[in-house]
């Protein structure tokens, strides 16, 4: 299959996949609940870093962790008291918990006391992966953050592929018509992110050999971004919808 066949092909599974009725089944029916910025800002976040297992079981775990929060989790990071943070205690998804869950709350209000947006934290670097890296570096920058916490905000550092913040990214930045992803950010390009890849990214892009290598870390990613580059270089992560809804359906 030539690049124009392959162009084709993934861009009918993009539009078939990318349109409201997706929204439904997938996590990012959380940050769609809301209306202002920093509200899905955060809802998307969790709703991103919990996202693995069941789509159901994301879905409803994220839910209950938005009621814990008065379903208005921007008001609820930066004007919470003490005592309110005992609404947070005994949540857990498969290894994130209520210490996990804790320090999250801890820099959210420490970052939205100081910025505007979370976009910020994004910025720093010329290169996605450097971007990553200084993420992870300065989420996990206070004095009290707990060891145990570092593994659920991936890290290029680390060579992990950094799915869900990607999908993340995806969510925040991407911008078109349709009304999946939010677009709300505007310093970050569509052209520079990077493909989430889970295991129905990975089963469709091998046979179509955009997908080489062996192991699924960031140069993996970083692989698959370069084709999909050659189908669209502006917006490369669009064909997200099309990997991962054709990987669903199979």
């Amino acid at each position: 299959m030539n690049i124009a066949q392959l162009r084709r092909q993934l861009d009918a599974q993009y539009l078939r996949y990318n349109r409201p009725e997706f929204i439904k089944n997938d996590p990012i029916q959380i940050p769609h609940r809301f209306t202002q910025r920093q509200d899905v800002e955060i809802a998307a976040l969790f709703a991103a870093l919990l996202a693995w297992g069941q789509r159901p079981t994301i879905i409803n775990k994220c839910n209950e962790l938005l009621r814990r929060m008065d379903d208005a989790p921007h008001q609820f990071i930066t004007q919470h008291q003490d005592e309110d943070l005992k609404k947070l205690l005994g949540f857990c998804h498969r290894t994130f918990c209520d210490t996990d869950l804790l320090y999250f709350v801890h820099f959210l209000r420490h970052w939205y006391g100081q910025h505007e947006t979370l976009e910020t934290a994004f910025l720093v670097g010329h290169t996605q992966r450097e971007r990553l890296i200084n993420f992870h570096q300065h989420f996990f920058s206070l004095p009290d953050a707990p060891q145990r916490t570092r593994k659920h905000v991936a890290t290029p550092a680390r060579k992990s592929a950094c799915k869900r913040v990607n999908m993340y990214l995806r969510w925040l930045v991407r911008r078109d018509e349709h009304g999946v992803d939010f677009g709300l950010w505007t310093r970050l390009s569509p052209a520079d992110l990077i493909m989430p890849i889970d295991l129905h990214v990975e089963r469709q892009a091998r046979p179509l050999g955009l997908l080489t290598r062996k192991l699924v870390d960031w140069e993996a990613a970083e692989e698959l971004t370069a084709n999909l580059r050659k189908l669209d270089p502006s917006d490369p992560v669009k064909y997200d919808f099309a990997l991962f809804g054709a990987g669903v359906d199979k």
